[in-house]
Formats: structure tokens, sequence, C-alpha cells
């Protein structure tokens, strides 16, 4: 016996199961994310190849060769070849902390280089107005002041400054701290 079927209704056995829909994720979400992370070290690569060492190189005066060999640091040239730089040292500065009600010092020793034949006799010469000044620089300095970190590179560039406020123009080239101790 056949049985009646309906247009409407398909028959149980020759139904085909919906067409599953495409999922959101897979090969192509994630392919942006796998070409950033290919990419990204060869763009290090050559921004560092090719843009921040040539820029470092450069600065420091480093000349590169192209034959393979070792780099060679080229040596600036100075103005003069008869002067040289000499040391004079300023031995054990000592000063009040500001801020701190004399409970606080700060003792500091300091090798200054120049240039010129008469460095040192202009440093002997000029002994108690340097003191004086490097004194004062210090001296207004607080112990918050004293602890960052790069305090101590302007406390050298005004040092610089005053002295060579005191000894003539461009004579004091560098100031280093040997002893700089707070107590």
């Amino acid at each position: 016996m056949a049985e009646d079927r309906s247009p409407t209704t398909p028959p149980a056995d020759d139904a085909t199961p919906p067409a599953p829909k495409p999922s959101a994720g897979g090969f192509k979400a994630w392919l942006p994310l796998i070409i950033t992370s290919a990419f990204m070290p060869v763009l290090a690569f050559g921004m560092t190849q090719f843009v921040i060492l040539p820029q470092l190189q450069k600065g420091l005066g480093i000349t590169a060769s192209s034959s393979g060999s070792a780099p060679t640091v080229s040596k600036p040239k100075k103005d003069s070849p008869k002067e040289k730089t000499v040391s004079a040292t300023m031995n054990k500065l000592l000063v009040n902390v500001a801020g701190t009600m004399g409970a606080r010092y700060l003792l500091v020793s300091m090798s200054i280089v120049g240039s010129g034949a008469d460095f040192k006799a202009k440093i002997d010469d000029h002994d108690a107005q340097l003191r004086d000044m490097a004194s004062g620089v210090l001296g207004s300095k607080s112990l918050a002041d004293l602890e960052k970190p790069d305090e101590r590179n302007l406390i050298r560039n005004e040092l610089i400054s005053g002295f060579n406020g005191i000894l003539g123009d461009s004579t004091v080239q560098e100031i280093y701290f040997p002893e700089f101790a707070i107590q």
C-alpha cells in the first residue's frame, strides 16, 4: 500500500541535512596576526641594520669599511695640535645639603679637565673663587634634587659654565666626580 505523501512535507529518508554555516574564525581570521608575526622581526632587523646603527656610527665617528673588515674609529680633529688637555683636582669640597637644617652634607672631589699651557696655574690662582662658586651651586641642591638620576650631569654643566665664567671662555672642558657622597 502506498502512503499518501503530501507535497509540502518531504519524506524522512530523502531529507538532506541543512548546510553548515561557515564559522567566523578560521584561517582568514588569523591571517593578519600571522603576517604581523612574520613581518615584525624583518622590520626590526631592517631598522636596526640600516637606520639605527648608521646613526650611532655617525654620532660616534665610526666608519664602516665596505671590504668587511673591522670598523675604524675616526678621531676628531683638534683646533690646535699644540693644545693638549690638562687635568687639575679639587679635593674634599664639603657643603651642607639645602633643606636639611645642617643635618646632611655633601662631600665632593672634582677632577677638572681643560686646555691650555697654564691651565693648572689658572686653577691654583682662582682656587678660592672656584671653591666658592662650586659651594654655592652644590649647596643650593636639596636632598631630593641630589637623588635624581641625571642630577650629576646638571651639576656638572652648571659648574663648567661657572668655572668658565671665572677662568675665561671655554677653558674648562669637562668635570669628573671621583667622590660624590651624601651623608
